[in-house]
């Protein structure tokens, strides 16, 4: 084998497609950054921004179901954590943004740890059960918690947001903001997914005990996996409590995480433009079709159904394919037209 074969069939090639993968994906950040200069409406910044908080749960929950194979139902949860988190260490302790954020991925990992504890035992649909539970378990205790929760009525958060002496409560800054986090989610999930780490993830996804009988710690591996979704979950939970300035335990139940998850798998959980395509098209959907909540729910529903039964990767995945067949077909028609062309003076005749 010559070098340009083993440049082509060995580790380079894979590593030139895990490269190949990110720059698209930055440069439609890039693009979404630039939407300001376009004067958008409160409304549509306010829409980009809570779809931004939600790519940001989504890329950690990609890591975990994309990877690792494992839905969870509860991922709302993890994010109402972070929320919850960053909203008590401002009442109590008058801890700022920045510091909060820390400390909510943190909070949201360890219970992301525990919600995990169980796949070790448990799989397939009574673990997603479970994890619905854990969404319904997490609202009752919020809303039970009294005045150190706010119960039902859930809890005010006001403190300022401030970068290197610049007000960022400003809606267009915080979309910029968001905007900035996004992007350091998207290459920290791509970093991820192309690390032998993430390798060691899909290994188990693909076959469970043939990675185990390698020498790899499946349950270590599994709960890693929990964790650093948790960690996404937490800092989207703060970005998302500082821009509503009010949270509730109805925003992190079971519900919410279904939204979740259907986002991811429309957009598709495997490929890095995944989260971003499914958090934007769920978000922006009924306002550009002019949806109420009743309709958006029957549309979200039909999208599901036709992804799992045509796309089962995803959205992307299936649009990426299509180009792929086009591209492809076209240079076969011409190499058909070429040997018609170039056939027997008989067969001219013909």
């Amino acid at each position: 084998m010559n070098a340009g074969q083993e440049f082509h069939g060995g580790r380079a090639a894979p590593a030139f497609k895990a490269m190949r993968s990110l720059p698209p994906v930055l440069v439609i950040l890039a693009l979404i950054a630039l939407v300001p200069l376009f004067s958008p409406s409160n409304r549509f910044l306010s829409l980009a921004i809570s779809a931004g908080t939600n790519v940001i749960a989504l890329y950690g929950l990609s890591v975990l179901f994309g990877q690792t194979g494992i839905l969870s139902m509860g991922h709302a949860a993890l994010v109402g954590v972070g929320a919850y988190a960053a909203a008590i260490l401002a009442r109590d302790f008058g801890v700022g943004f920045w510091a909060t954020l820390p400390a909510a991925a943190l909070a949201s990992a360890v219970f992301a740890m525990i919600v995990g504890i169980p796949s070790l035992r448990v799989g397939g649909h009574h673990f997603v059960i479970m994890t619905f539970a854990f969404g319904q378990l997490l609202a009752i205790v919020l809303t039970n918690g009294g005045d150190y929760t706010g119960a039902a009525t859930g809890l005010d958060l006001a403190g300022p947001v401030t970068l290197f002496g610049a007000d960022m409560s400003d809606l267009t800054r915080y979309y910029l903001m968001v905007v900035a986090f996004v992007t350091v989610a998207a290459v920290a999930s791509w970093a991820i997914i192309n690390s032998s780490y993430g390798r060691t993830l899909r290994a188990i996804r693909e076959n469970e005990k043939l990675a185990a009988s390698l020498g790899i710690n499946v349950g270590r591996h599994k709960i890693g996996a929990f964790v650093v979704s948790g960690v996404f979950a937490g800092i989207s939970g703060v970005l998302l409590a500082y821009f509503l300035g009010h949270i509730s335990p109805t925003q992190f139940a079971s519900f919410p995480s279904i939204y979740l998850a259907l986002m991811v798998m429309i957009g598709g959980a495997r490929l890095i433009a995944g989260p971003l395509a499914g958090g934007i098209l769920v978000a922006f959907l009924p306002e550009v079709l002019n949806l109420d909540p009743v309709q958006s729910r029957i549309v979200y529903g039909v999208c599901l159904i036709a992804v799992i039964l045509l796309l089962p990767d995803g959205l992307i995945a299936g649009i990426a394919a299509a180009v792929r067949k086009v591209l492809l077909a076209r240079p076969k028609e011409r190499q058909e037209l070429e040997n018609s062309a170039g056939g027997s003076p008989s067969e001219a005749r013909r």
